[in-house]
Parts: structure tokens; sequence; C-alpha cells
């Protein structure tokens, strides 16, 4: 299995910052003294945007717009051998990244293999609001993570994005890559249309979900990366998994270990270990159910929550590989 990465990034003018946790110098987060604490500042402010590797961008966009998502062509990332299509919501977005034909050759090895066994779910990006900083926490840490090197993309329109990144490295391969916008969210948000007017309802990022063989290491690794305290084990219901929830602003990422038969459980088995859902925040539950109804889709499964909460969960065979939630009023 390849390991898949998750990403950290940081967002200028404090853009979909929440509130900051105090902290203290020397604070311990999962046995580790925090490093940096910076007052008013947040660490980490939220998930960035899903990463979705697929051997077909065009049936990828086909399939999500039958899940109710408005999808639009993201541009190429040149010199990498990949092009990208975009579903952009309220402060984060949906990326489907594919082999770019024109430049297949410069494609990564990695990612071919990946699309070789069948793509899907592959990285997270989690904003922070100073990367050169957090690399710099990180490494005092003892994580394994690399400087931030410079990127950018641009959009059909013409528009061009920018953004710093880093990666973990060997001794840390979870699913993580941290990144820094350059570009404001104002104008990123300016690449599609209407971002976020999706008619299944989404409105931003809620939760993913990482499949793990053990929760309990899995959640010191992550604390460690991440900067964040070791959360209690709960029991997921809808994915029939024991998981740890790390909290990032609004959102969240959970490490999930399977207890019964169920998504964690199947997706486990199928890949091996790394991210298998998308849980998305909607305005509506119901008009995603229909518009996926109304465009040939199988019916979404149906769960409650540990939060008492109802949710549909759309499975691998229509979601390119991945389950993906939604949760929100009727």
């Amino acid at each position: 299995m390849v390991p898949i990465p998750i990403f950290v990034s940081a967002s200028k003018n404090g853009e979909g910052n929440v509130a900051p946790r105090p902290c203290r110098e020397g604070d311990q987060f999962g046995g580790v003294a925090m490093v940096r604490c910076r007052g008013s500042d947040r660490v980490l402010t939220r998930i960035d945007h899903v990463m979705i590797c697929v051997p077909d961008l065009q049936q990828a966009i086909v399939a999500y717009t039958r899940l109710g998502f408005r999808v639009h062509p993201g541009g190429v990332h040149p010199g990498q051998g990949t092009h990208n299509a975009i579903a952009f919501h309220q402060d984060d977005y949906l990326e489907l990244l594919a082999v770019n034909p024109a430049e297949a050759h410069l494609a990564s090895p990695r990612l071919v293999e990946f699309l070789a066994a069948g793509g899907g779910f592959r990285y997270v990006c989690v904003q922070s609001d100073d990367l050169a900083a957090d690399v710099a926490a990180m490494r005092a840490r003892g994580v394994d993570v690399s400087d931030p090197v410079d990127g950018g993309r641009r959009t059909p329109g013409g528009q061009q994005l920018r953004w710093r990144a880093a990666t973990l490295g060997p001794r840390h391969p979870l699913p993580i890559f941290f990144i820094q916008h350059l570009t404001s969210l104002v104008d990123r948000r300016k690449q599609v249309p209407s971002p976020g007017d999706h008619p299944n309802g989404v409105l931003r990022t809620d939760r993913v979900y990482i499949a793990v063989e053990d929760v309990n290491a899995a959640a010191r690794t992550y604390s460690q990366v991440l900067g964040l305290p070791v959360p209690r084990l709960q029991r997921g219901n809808v994915i029939k998994a024991d998981m740890a929830v790390f909290d990032i602003g609004a959102t969240g990422i959970a490490v999930a270990q399977p207890a019964e038969a169920g998504p964690t459980a199947e997706s486990l088995a199928r890949r091996g270990p790394g991210p298998f859902q998308v849980l998305y925040r909607t305005r509506s539950m119901e008009a995603g159910a229909r518009w996926i109804g109304h465009h040939g889709g199988a019916p979404p499964a149906r769960g409650t929550r540990n939060t008492g909460e109802q949710a549909i969960l759309v499975g691998p065979r229509d979601a390119c590989g991945l389950y993906i939630g939604f949760v929100g009023p009727a």
C-alpha cells in the first residue's frame, strides 16, 4: 500500500480561522512538549481540501456531478504531469486529480502506482497560519518533514494560484501534506462560478476518516505530527469503528480502527491503511439524496452518528473508490 498523505495548509489574512485555544510553552501534546504557542494565532485552522486521485478525470467529473457537486476544470500542474478539477465549497474544496496525458511522463511513479490499484482518496489538506513556523515546530517534535516549496497552478480562465507546500518524510509516512496559500481565499473562490452552490447542499467538509490497524498507536503519531492532544477514543456508529478525532477548527481528522464489519473494515481490507471517507456538512441532507436518486445513483445508506445526527452514505462504486457522507438538516 502506498502511504497516503494529509496536508496542513496555511491561509493568509486569517481567512477561515476560528477562536484560538490557549496554550503555554511546554504544554504536552501526546507526550510531546509543544514548542510554539503564539497567543492570539492558531497553528492549524481547518481542512483545506481533500484530494481524490482518479484514472480518468472526465469520468470522475461525471461521477461527482451525479453526487450533486458542481465540478469545474481546475487546470494543470506544470512539470508534475497532472491536471485536476475542483468543487469549491464555502471555505474548502474537493479536488479530483489525474495524470495529464500531455505530460504523462512527468507524473510521479507513486501516483501511477496508486492509480493502477484503482485510485481513490489519497490526501487530506489542513490549513495553518504559518507554514515555515509549523515546519520548525514539527521538527522540534521529532517529525520528519520537508522545507516549504513554492507551487502553483494556472486555471483555465488564466488565473494564477500560488502556494507553498511541505511533505512528510519516510519516518512519518502519514497521509498528510502541508500547504500555505499565497493567493487569498477571496481570489481562490474566483476560479469557479458560484462557489458553494451545490445541488446536494454541501457547505463544507465536516470530517475525514483514515483507516488504521492500531488506533492507539496511530493517534499518538498523529498527535506528534499535528501538535494536538491525543483524543479520547469513541465509537463511530456509521463507520463501525473505534476512532480518535483530531478537531481542527470546524473540521476534524479521525483515525479509525474497525470494530465490526462496515465501511472501515471494508476499506482496510480492500486498500489497506489510508483515507477512505469524507463527511460533508450540508444545508439539506434530503436534497443530496434526491439529487443522487434523480441522476441514477444507488439510494444512499442511512445511519445514526454517535452524536445522534442522521447521516447518509454513498459507497465506493459511486464515488471513485471512497465513501462520501452527508450530514445536516433533513
